[in-house]
């Protein structure tokens, strides 16, 4: 994330990351205190693996509210007029068609902080999202995958 970039977010996103830092904060750390105290009651620290797997586990939560704090400094919560019909654009709801197969495929574009395939939320940045970002609705994409170069047809872009 570049600094000073802002981050658009869904409501929806927004409101799950807001809630993540929450708990992190508010039960996470407690949850991973008392580990660390139990651990320092058992006696010497030095060779005990409880304490130095809950001091590992708090580093990772404080990372893990840092780089939340960060990413909510720069959010901006997408508005429904920042969401376009004529193009693909951030937010978009895009019915795409695998040209080969004939198989059609709706997905939401969304921020890579918010993106989450199995709930059809894909990235920006993901191939597939970087392809069809700016597209109106006949345009074809190509995009390389492992298996090869898919190509997709843009059927409807909605909000």
């Amino acid at each position: 994330m570049a600094e000073g970039k802002d981050i658009l977010l869904t409501k929806e996103g927004l409101q799950k990351l807001e809630s993540e830092l929450e708990h992190l904060k508010s039960v996470r750390r407690e949850q991973v205190a008392e580990r660390i105290k139990q651990a320092i009651a058992f006696g010497d620290i030095s060779e005990n693996a409880e304490y130095e797997d809950a001091k590992t586990e708090q580093a990772f939560i404080e990372g893990k509210i840092i780089s939340l704090e960060n990413t909510l400094r720069y959010a901006r919560l997408m508005e429904e007029r920042d969401i376009r019909t004529d193009i693909v654009t951030l937010g978009s709801k895009v019915t795409l068609q695998e040209m080969k197969s004939g198989r059609e495929v709706i997905v939401t574009l969304v921020s890579s902080v918010e993106s989450k395939l199995k709930d059809g939320k894909i990235s920006d940045e993901s191939p597939v999202g970087a392809a069809i970002l700016g597209k109106a609705v006949d345009s074809q994409v190509s995009v390389e995958a492992p298996a090869g170069t898919i190509n997709y047809k843009v059927m409807k872009v909605d909000r």
